[in-house]
Formats: C-alpha cells, sequence, structure tokens
C-alpha cells in the first residue's frame, strides 16, 4: 500500500510516499480501505519531531482521521460487513491507503457525503464535541468563546454549541474568516489581530460574560482568558499554537471560582475513545444527515502532494479543514 512517510524529524521535505505492506485485522478489528484522510496540526508536530505517538501506533506514517470502505474483517469482528462506509480517528496510521481500527472506534458515514467531506468530521468534532460537554458541561443560554474559531476544531465547535443553544464568541486573525464563521452561525467575531482581544470581548458582550471557554490557541491568551470569565466559568485548552507556557494572575482564579482543564483525544485508552465514538455516533452523525451539522472543507490535495497541504497548514490561512483525497 502506499502512505506518507515521515523519514525523518524536519520541514515538508521529509515527507515521502512509500509502499509499505497491507495491514491485517486482529481480534475485533476491521481493515478499511482509505478513501479520504485529513491533516491536522499534530501531523505538523510528528513531523517536527515534537510530538511523540502512543504506544503501538506507527511512528513514521503520519494521520490522524480516515474515511474509508470496510475492506476486510478480523476474527471475532460483527460490527460492520465488508463494503460499509466508515471513518473514525487513530492514533497514527492515518495517511495510508489500508489502516485496522478496533471495529468500535469506527463510526459510520452520514447517508450521502462524499469522502471528502467524511474525512473533515472525526478529528474536529469528536474533539470540539468532547470539550463542550464532558470537560465544559456546557449548557443552553451560556455564552462561549472560542479562540481559532475558523480551524478545523474551531468551525465544529461553533456548529455543536449553537445546536446545543449558546451563544458564540469567536476569535480569528483575519476579519475574512471571522465572516465565513458568522456564515456558520457565529454571534460575534473578535479580530485579534487588532489589539487588546479581551477588551473587545468585554466591549462586545459585557465585562465577565463568558461563562465557557475553549481554548485552541495557548500561550499568551490565558491572561485576556481569566479577565472575560464569568464567576464559576469553565475553561478547556485542546490547542497550544501560541505555545505552551504562558503567566497568569492566581488571584483571578481564585476571586471568580473558575475551572480550567486540558483535554488530548490522541493518547487516550482504547475504551475512552470507544466510548466516545459510540456516543457521536448516536447522537451526533444524524445531525449532519439533517443538516445542523456540515463539516468545512478548505481545501483537497492528492495524497501525493503532501508536502504542499503541509505547507498550507503552516501559512494559517485555511478555514476549515485541509483533506487528503486517497483515490
Amino acid at each position: 500500500m502506499k502512505c506518507v512517510i515521515i523519514t525523518r524529524p524536519g520541514g515538508v521535505e521529509v515527507l515521502e510516499v512509500q509502499e509499505r505492506p497491507k495491514p491485517e485485522p486482529g481480534v475485533g478489528q476491521i481493515r478499511v480501505r482509505v478513501r479520504a484522510s485529513a491533516l491536522n496540526r499534530a501531523d505538523i508536530l510528528q513531523r517536527q519531531g515534537n510530538y511523540p505517538v502512543p504506544p503501538g501506533v506507527p511512528a513514521d506514517i503520519s494521520g490522524m482521521e480516515y474515511a474509508g470502505e470496510v475492506d476486510a474483517l478480523g476474527p471475532a469482528a460483527t460490527l460492520w460487513k465488508t463494503g460499509d462506509r466508515v471513518m473514525g480517528i487513530v492514533g497514527g496510521g492515518g495517511h495510508a491507503e489500508y489502516l485496522c481500527v478496533h471495529e468500535r472506534e469506527a463510526m459510520p458515514v452520514p447517508k450521502g457525503m462524499s469522502w471528502e467531506d467524511a474525512a473533515a468530521i472525526p478529528e474536529a468534532f469528536l474533539t470540539a464535541y468532547d470539550a463542550l460537554f464532558n470537560r465544559l458541561e456546557l449548557r443552553a443560554g451560556e455564552t462561549l468563546l472560542i479562540h481559532a474559531v475558523g480551524s478545523g476544531v474551531g468551525t465544529a465547535g461553533l456548529q455543536i454549541a449553537r445546536v446545543a443553544g449558546a451563544r458564540v464568541v469567536g476569535t480569528a486573525r483575519t476579519a475574512g474568516k471571522l465572516e465565513r464563521a458568522k456564515q456558520l452561525g457565529l454571534d460575534v467575531g473578535i479580530d485579534a489581530s487588532r489589539g487588546d482581544w479581551a477588551a473587545h470581548v468585554q466591549s462586545a458582550v459585557g465585562a465577565e460574560r463568558v461563562h465557557a471557554l475553549m481554548d485552541l490557541v495557548g500561550g499568551n491568551y490565558l491572561e485576556g482568558n481569566l479577565r472575560v470569565m464569568a464567576l464559576r466559568g469553565r475553561i478547556v485548552v485542546v490547542g497550544l499554537t501560541a505555545g505552551a507556557t504562558a503567566q497568569f494572575n492566581m488571584g483571578v482564579l481564585l476571586r471568580k471560582r473558575l475551572t480550567m482543564v486540558g483535554t488530548v483525544l490522541r493518547a487516550r485508552a482504547l475504551e475512552e475513545k470507544i466510548a466516545l465514538a459510540r456516543n457521536f455516533s448516536e447522537r451526533g452523525v444524524p445531525l449532519f444527515e439533517d443538516g445542523r451539522f456540515k463539516p468545512v472543507v478548505d481545501r483537497v490535495f492528492p495524497f501525493d502532494e503532501i508536502r504542499a497541504a503541509h505547507a498550507l497548514m503552516e501559512s494559517n490561512e485555511t478555514f476549515g479543514k485541509i483533506v487528503l483525497r486517497w483515490s
């Protein structure tokens, strides 16, 4: 099979398409013929040598999500049949023509959806769904702030929060991304490139009126996060594109009785991933079929243009997901 190989840590030049043996499904597993997969920030970090893969995951094959059809069943696998259309997240190996996953990790592709759109769902929507409900316990009527609202997880979180009945404020570093986010239901857009974004949030929604916050940026955004939060507000940190360290006033954390948690999907135990996939299959997938959710794809590349795909992601000019077409 063909797959994207990280030959060594470095820039886009270290990526190559090479041949590897086709994997065989183990007990309770299915083998998927991948038709499309998507790119994530973690793939960039892995290529640079800054994101070790979980145990048991190939370190040289990138890719954390896929969409394709069931190609073979391992022993005791009974949930799917060959030819079924499935999608899901993996710890690695998604940028390949074939991969093997536990049958209960796979989710059904929404009816009538293209492979490219389906590949843009798993990582973005599962991450946002878990962050908003399992970590933040988002409730109807609350005000949610999303940093990097034009990212894959940001656009997914925006749609999920709107369906849940929350008011959504989003930051981005270009006016164009904010305008596109408003077409997805964004209530208030804040251009983070124009000075003190926290002051702009407070001007738009009132001081200390953000009940929940999904931070996909990290770094020095932390100080502003604390400023805008309401009493007993909750913050979930999902991404660290602005850096992994920051100074902040712990007195504000205490005075406002804030809760701040971090989250990551990739390194979780199999049973946790299965539980999330099964929950989203039941509650989330039908919302794509009735039009309330939609994957947001910025651009689709043939898999052999993987270097160009990485370069585009590093430009920070995308809105939504970058997808690789495998066939």
